[in-house]
C-alpha cells in the first residue's frame, strides 16, 4: 500500500483529542520507522533547531541496526499526549506531496533493496552526525535531506532509490570526514610553525 494512503487511514483512525506515540507506532507497525525518520529528517531540515530531531534520528538509527521491529522510545516520552490536530496538520501537508513522489518513487529492485535495507540504520547514524557535529551554518540541510530520501526509498521498498540516495550519503560523509580531517591536519601544522 502506498505510504499517502497508509497517512490517510492514520489520520482517519487518529483518536479526537490527543495521541500518544505508542498509538502512533502501534498504528504504523512495519513502516513507523521509516516514515518517523522522514518526519525527523524533514524537522531536521530547518536552519536552527536540528539538534532534537538529530538526536531522535540517531536514536532511531541506532534501534533499526539493533534489528527492532519498532522503535521503543522512553515510557515518559512514548505515553506523551500529543495534540491530533498537530499530526492532522502535518500528514495534511505530507500526504499531496507524497502521492506527488510515488507516481516516481515506488517498490522496484527488491534484491537491491533487501541486500541494502540493514545498510540504512548505519548511513542514518553517520548522516546524523554529521548533521550534528558540523558547525558551519547550514550544515545540517544536506544530510537531513539525504536522510529523508532513505527513508522515502525505505517505505517505498524502492531498491533503485535506496541505492542512489546511500550512495549519496556515504559520499557526503566521506566529503565530510575528509574536510574534517584536513581542518585537523592543518590545526595541528599552524601549531607546530608558532
Amino acid at each position: 500500500m502506498p505510504s499517502s494512503r497508509v497517512l490517510e487511514e492514520i489520520l482517519d483512525q487518529a483518536p479526537a483529542d490527543y495521541f500518544t506515540l505508542d498509538w502512533l507506532t502501534a498504528t504504523l507497525q512495519q513502516r513507523s520507522f521509516g516514515i518517523m525518520i522522514l518526519f525527523l529528517g524533514l524537522l531536521g531540515t530547518a536552519p536552527i533547531g536540528s539538534t532534537v530531531p538529530g538526536l531522535l534520528l540517531a536514536v532511531l538509527a541506532m534501534q533499526m541496526i539493533a534489528g527492532r521491529g519498532q522503535p521503543i522510545f522512553p515510557h515518559f516520552i512514548a505515553t506523551r499526549r500529543l495534540p491530533t490536530r498537530n499530526l492532522r496538520l502535518v500528514g495534511g501537508r505530507a500526504i499531496p506531496f507524497l502521492k506527488f513522489l510515488e507516481r516516481a518513487i515506488h517498490p522496484r529492485w527488491p534484491v537491491a533493496f533487501e541486500a541494502l535495507k540493514r545498510a540504512v540504520g548505519v548511513v542514518i547514524l553517520l548522516l546524523t552526525a554529521v548533521m550534528l557535529l558540523t558547525p558551519v551554518p547550514l550544515s545540517n540541510v544536506v544530510p537531513a535531506i539525504v536522510i529523508a530520501v532513505i527513508s522515502l526509498a525505505y517505505i517505498e521498498e524502492d531498491g533503485l532509490l535506496l541505492l542512489v540516495a546511500i550512495l549519496v550519503g556515504v559520499t557526503l560523509i566521506g566529503l565530510t570526514f575528509a574536510a574534517v580531517w584536513g581542518a585537523v591536519v592543518s590545526a595541528v601544522f599552524i601549531s607546530q610553525i608558532w
